[in-house]
């Protein structure tokens, strides 16, 4: 699979990622296929998070790819801490103890990559930056993120925190592009021109902190799939047609059309299904072209002014 840079890290990782939320509905034998699946197709970056499956995710996925040292250095880990039920928690205490749980599931001494899950309106960041220099130094973590911050956010944490944040994840699919529609109704009177995020997708491409878009598949907030959906006829119709020049699924071009992005993105598939996961890893020898990648946004209902 194509290779890119993370952020401003010397890490080289695929273009997409496999996310591991949903990897406890699989048995032990099928986690075993489908994490052998990935890698096969050169798929070695997983994410995770201390709250998916209250840790049972990360704990499958180590038991299913057998870790050990050697496998270690063959996969990329990223995961996430901060969310609790019913809050957020970016205290000190919280993220060193969520840290060493995690890496306790994972069997493993350290991770390429921690985020921390959402923000948490009463963070201190001068405790956030005492947990990552504790990390980084004990080697228990390699580099940093967040996940769905703006950037005034980013900008408050960055005055503390010293290491560099190479990843932000954020909601972005064909159907969810507020980040981009923004940017073309700059200066009008309508509701496409409302910023709702204070302009993450240039801050992020400004500061080269490379951005991993969430459920590419995914309309509204976890409401259903657009691909093959009625309520997106047009939409599925355009996927139809594009994806049948190039030979591919429209799962394929769902995530080409991502990747077609100057920002670098790198998306973060959540399928458990061994094709539909080969179809992803397709989309990175697929380029659209400027007309075909206007054309998947115009037909997902989206107006250019």
């Amino acid at each position: 699979m194509r290779t890119m840079k993370l952020g401003t890290s010397s890490l080289r990782v695929p273009v997409v990622a496999v996310g591991c939320m949903r990897i406890n509905q699989l048995d032990k034998s099928e986690a075993e296929h489908f994490v052998q699946a990935a890698l096969e197709e050169g798929a070695n970056f997983f994410d995770h998070a201390d709250i998916y499956g209250s840790g049972a995710c990360e704990e499958r996925f180590a038991e299913a790819i057998g870790m050990n040292d050697n496998v270690r250095e063959t996969v990329i880990l990223q995961s996430k801490c901060g969310i609790r039920h019913g809050m957020f928690d970016f205290s000190k205490a919280h993220i060193l103890s969520s840290v060493d749980q995690i890496l306790k599931r994972l069997r493993t001494d350290y991770l390429d990559i921690l985020l921390l899950h959402r923000p948490d309106t009463l963070m201190e960041p001068e405790e956030v930056a005492e947990a990552f220099d504790l990390l980084e130094t004990s080697g228990k973590v390699r580099h940093f993120g967040v996940s769905n911050q703006n950037p005034t956010q980013i900008q408050l944490l960055k005055k503390w925190v010293k290491q560099p944040l190479v990843a932000n994840q954020l909601q972005l699919s064909i159907t969810n592009t507020t980040m981009i529609t923004s940017g073309f109704n700059v200066n009008m009177e309508n509701d496409a021109a409302v910023n709702r995020d204070g302009g993450i997708l240039d801050f992020c491409r400004l500061h080269d902190i490379t951005i991993q878009p969430w459920s590419p598949f995914q309309y509204g907030f976890f409401e259903g799939v657009f691909l093959g959906s009625d309520k997106f006829p047009e939409l599925n119709r355009k996927l139809d047609e594009v994806a049948e020049t190039y030979g591919v699924s429209t799962t394929t071009i769902a995530i080409a059309w991502l990747l077609r992005h100057p920002a670098h993105m790198q998306p973060v598939i959540g399928t458990t299904n061994i094709g539909r996961l080969r179809d992803c890893c397709k989309a990175g020898e697929i380029h659209l072209t400027r007309e075909e990648w206007y054309a998947i946004y115009r037909a997902a209902g989206n107006v250019l002014p």
